[in-house]
């Protein structure tokens, strides 16, 4: 599976921005994905995770009730809505997918099977 994520940029606080995970390979329909933020200085966070159906979805705290993920296999995509962000928000962010169909296997950094290259969000004060 590849996995590219894009969608990235600057916005102001409050504003929205969708990112998106295009992928390729057989086996993206059967996979949990996770999206995952790491800003300067600090280690790579957890965001949201989906599973493989798109039924199941878990999030961060910090982005609980703000972030929506969502997924359309038949575009083999899969979607992070962010509205009402914040600087604090600001990081690189990627998407990975676990071999693992579970939402819960698409939340830790160390159970991702594959990885896409990173988009920077950028939160202005």
């Amino acid at each position: 599976v590849q996995l590219q994520a894009s969608g990235g940029g600057l916005v102001q606080a409050g504003g929205s921005l969708r990112l998106s995970c295009a992928a390729s390979g057989r086996t993206f329909s059967n996979s949990a994905v996770g999206w995952f933020r790491q800003a300067p200085g600090k280690e790579r966070e957890f965001v949201a995770a989906i599973n493989w159906s798109g039924d199941s979805t878990l999030y961060a705290d910090s982005v609980s009730g703000r972030f929506t993920i969502s997924r359309d296999n038949a575009k083999m995509t899969v979607y992070l809505q962010m509205i009402s962000l914040k600087p604090g928000d600001t990081a690189v962010y990627y998407c990975a997918s676990s071999n693992i169909p579970l939402v819960a296997a698409a939340t830790l950094t160390v159970g991702m099977d594959y990885w896409g290259k990173g988009t920077q969000v950028t939160v202005s004060s």
